[in-house]
């Protein structure tokens, strides 16, 4: 195993470990890691991290939900829009798309450039959200706040598309999203993402799993060594501020979304 790999595979470890620690945000690693370091196609990749999030979210669920920082009542309500929405993604739209989006001169833009370019742009838009943050004042909760059933429906689908668009298991979008339209507390807006990320990733991998060839044993390691992530993120999230975590990661996602956009924009 060269060097390269053993990098990857050590990366594994962190897109669990944020995962943990934040719910979300570090499975928007995944689809890079995949393309750069195991030089997998974008569109292979997207379904790899798929099931990757899943898995890994999975176990994070069983944690949180053995401390009762789950609501059900939310992971419905922004669930459901959100899955039909990936498998809508996933099934039918990526699908369609064909292999050359439009060329100008002798610049073409194909679908996997394309699918690397929007997802460098989700990357700079989660990465705003993880530095600037969102606060909730402390004193709202789901049991005294009416919710506003539309714009919950309306904003879940949206994540869902860019989901399944891109991959992402899209915890740096639910989080914040949860704690505003339901006021959850974090802790427990981090446990019902998870909940949500679980079903959503894993739907839209079935989705994948009849048009793609899979290479189960690495995409077992890989999943595996995100599931040690996650726990290791969830035991230190005790321990530390996440808060402050969370703007250091942001930055790195940012850098990262900026050399990705300036890679496929500029070196094809």
């Amino acid at each position: 195993m060269e060097f390269i790999d053993f990098l990857g595979f050590f990366l594994a470890i962190l897109v669990g470990f944020t995962m943990g620690l934040f719910g979300g945000g570090g499975a928007i690693l995944t689809v890079p890691i995949m393309v750069y370091l195991f030089k997998i196609t974008p569109s292979l990749a997207t379904a790899y991290s798929l099931f990757v999030v899943g898995i890994a979210a999975l176990n994070g669920v069983i944690s949180y939900t053995r401390q009762k920082l789950v609501s059900y009542r939310a992971a419905l309500f922004f669930g459901l829009p959100s899955l039909f929405t990936v498998f809508i993604a996933r099934k039918f739209i990526l699908p369609s798309l064909p292999k050359e989006l439009f060329s100008i001169g002798n610049f073409i833009l194909t679908k996997e450039v394309a699918l690397m370019i929007f997802f460098s742009i989700v990357m700079l838009l989660a990465s705003v959200s993880m530095i600037r943050g969102r606060k909730v004042p402390n004193d709202l909760n789901q049991e005294n706040q009416p919710w506003n059933y539309p714009r919950i429906i309306l904003q879940s689908s949206i994540v869902g598309l860019i989901i399944g668009m891109v991959g992402a298991g899209g915890g740096f979008l639910f989080v914040p999203s949860l704690m505003f339209f339901t006021k959850l507390p974090v802790k427990q807006a981090i446990g019902t993402s998870l909940l949500i990320i679980t079903f959503n990733s894993l739907i839209g991998f079935i989705g994948d799993v009849m048009e793609q060839s899979i290479q189960w044993s690495f995409l077992g390691l890989f999943a595996g060594l995100a599931i040690g992530g996650i726990y290791l993120g969830i035991y230190i999230s005790q321990f530390v501020s996440p808060g402050k975590l969370k703007v250091s990661f942001g930055w790195f996602v940012l850098m990262m979304g900026i050399f990705i956009l300036i890679k496929e924009s500029l070196f094809q």
